[in-house]
């Protein structure tokens, strides 16, 4: 069953105002690592994630995008303790293209005739107010990124043939890369990588990894 998938990072005594340089570290490791070098969109959260934006804005993808640095600083104007600040940005990752494997599970050549394809998806990032939510950065992190499906890394219903392995395993490897990086690059001192459901990637990846060998 696929869940959703979070990176949480924590900063030691981190200010509010040090919440600027941290998000455009994060969001500046994408480009090297499979994502967009420029933010897709930006939304100011008041409050808590039921009160209306009190800004947003959608750039668009490639070139219409807004580089990360401005794109934080546009947001960032508005600065207050008990706000969050989202923001979108694309990463490609390989995706089994819809309908090219057959719907039958008794068909063994499923797995063959599954293409696989580079598709863009948008990853949230966002920055936690230390009173947004009654802290909910403590559980959080100052900083979360949202993958979104980890059916790229886990597909549980594809059978998992050399190519199929092959393309997770970059997924997951590309995966790895990114969230190191983002650790680095912005100075984390505590990263957790999470799932909804609250299993266990590593555990879930080396199982079904594990059934392709």
């Amino acid at each position: 069953m696929a869940d959703t998938l979070y990176l949480s990072l924590w900063y030691p005594n981190l200010r509010l105002a040090g919440l600027a340089e941290k998000l455009t570290a994060v969001l500046g490791a994408f480009a090297k690592h499979g994502g967009e070098a420029r933010v897709y969109s930006a939304t100011a959260w008041p409050v808590n994630w039921s009160e209306s934006p009190v800004f947003q804005k959608v750039f668009g993808h490639g070139e219409r995008g807004l580089e990360p640095r401005l794109a934080v600083e546009d947001a960032l104007e508005l600065l207050h303790e008990d706000y969050a600040y989202e923001f979108q940005i694309g990463w490609s990752l390989w995706e089994p293209e819809v309908g090219t494997a057959s719907s039958d599970p008794e068909d063994k050549s499923a797995a063959s005739s599954t293409r696989w394809a580079r598709e863009l998806r948008l990853v949230r990032v966002t920055g936690y107010g230390p009173l947004f939510d009654e802290g909910a950065y403590e559980q959080d992190g100052h900083i979360r990124i949202d993958f979104g499906s980890d059916a790229a890394f886990l597909d549980e219903e594809i059978e998992l043939n050399a190519t199929a392995a092959r393309h997770v395993e970059e997924n997951v490897r590309q995966l790895i890369e990114l969230t190191t990086a983002a650790e680095k690059d912005s100075g984390a001192t505590a990263r957790l990588l999470w799932s909804e459901l609250g299993e266990s990637l590593a555990q879930r990846l080396a199982a079904r990894l594990g059934m392709a060998n």
